[in-house]
């Protein structure tokens, strides 16, 4: 029979991450302006957009005879896209993920959480449908999905490394993938070939503590996997850098090669610099075709 003082404290522990959690993708979502339409692209809808020449490929219903009148050319009204879209989100919770190199830096996945919730803030608040992946929260609107989506990140992965979930993906739809991408690149290959195939596009966001871009170590060195699965002890650290780095170099070329032929798009973010940047970039990525 399960402790209940046990399974209140395991979930004390668990809940108290939530609040700053919450309060720092919050803030990190207020630091991006998108105004009223960030994502307005072309498509169904009733909103006027903006005029645009006509093609030989459009109806000659479609012309707006009224604005062509004007000038010498034929020209056609865009209507902004009003279909909401289904983003899923899978964040690595693999135990690499909770490394920092330094007390003054965030862990990968505290930098991987709250850069995925700000996103589904700014998805949610432009009225699009965002989850998870997996069968524990299916896409939704509403900012009640954003405590629920806290709520299950909270929870870390027993692994080192934490493979791509894919269920739940809807065909047509967009995902994001958030992960350090240091373990096994074949189930990501799988993952991303499987949601290419079902028309689903997205970003990939590689999260790296500076240590791990920089290989900082020369003599004696003991690397330990943050379970302490992984162990090798050298006497020769620096030996090794070269040889790091050109892996590493390799990886994201790698993952890069593998976004562009499967139609995401992919970028490397670092635990030290603003989250800015990365929350711009993954939010307007999401609006690129699939």
């Amino acid at each position: 029979m399960t402790d209940p003082l046990a399974l209140r404290a395991a979930a004390e522990r668990q809940a108290s991450t939530l609040p700053p959690l919450l309060a720092a993708a919050t803030h990190l979502a207020s630091t991006v302006i998108l105004g009223d339409h960030g994502r307005r692209r072309a498509g169904t809808g009733d909103t006027f957009w903006q005029y645009r020449p006509a093609q030989v490929t459009d109806h000659a219903r479609s012309i707006d005879w009224r604005r062509s009148a004007r000038s010498d050319a034929n020209f056609v009204q865009d209507k902004e896209w009003q279909i909401a879209q289904s983003v899923a989100l899978w964040i690595d919770r693999g135990a690499s993920m909770r490394f920092a190199s330094s007390d003054k830096l965030p862990q990968k996945a505290t930098v991987a959480r709250t850069l995925a919730l700000a996103c589904a803030i700014l998805l949610i608040r432009g009225g699009e449908r965002v989850g998870l992946t997996g069968t524990d929260l299916p896409p939704r609107r509403g900012t009640a999905q954003i405590g629920q989506m806290a709520t299950l990140l909270a929870a870390d992965d027993d692994a080192d490394y934490a493979p791509p979930d894919t269920r739940g993906l809807l065909p047509q739809s967009r995902a994001v993938f958030i992960s350090d991408f240091l373990g096994d690149i074949a189930p990501v290959e799988h993952a991303l070939t499987r949601a290419a195939d079902a028309g689903i596009g997205g970003a990939l966001v590689q999260i790296l503590d500076p240590q791990e871009e920089a290989f900082p170590f020369d003599g004696r060195t003991v690397f330990e996997s943050m379970t302490g699965a992984l162990r090798h002890e050298t006497l020769k650290a620096g030996d090794l850098r070269q040889r790091y780095l050109d892996r590493l170099a390799a990886r994201k070329d790698r993952l890069t090669t593998l976004a562009r032929t499967t139609g995401w798009q992919f970028s490397t973010h670092h635990t030290d610099a603003p989250a800015t940047v990365a929350l711009l970039w993954l939010y307007q990525s999401l609006a690129q075709p699939a």
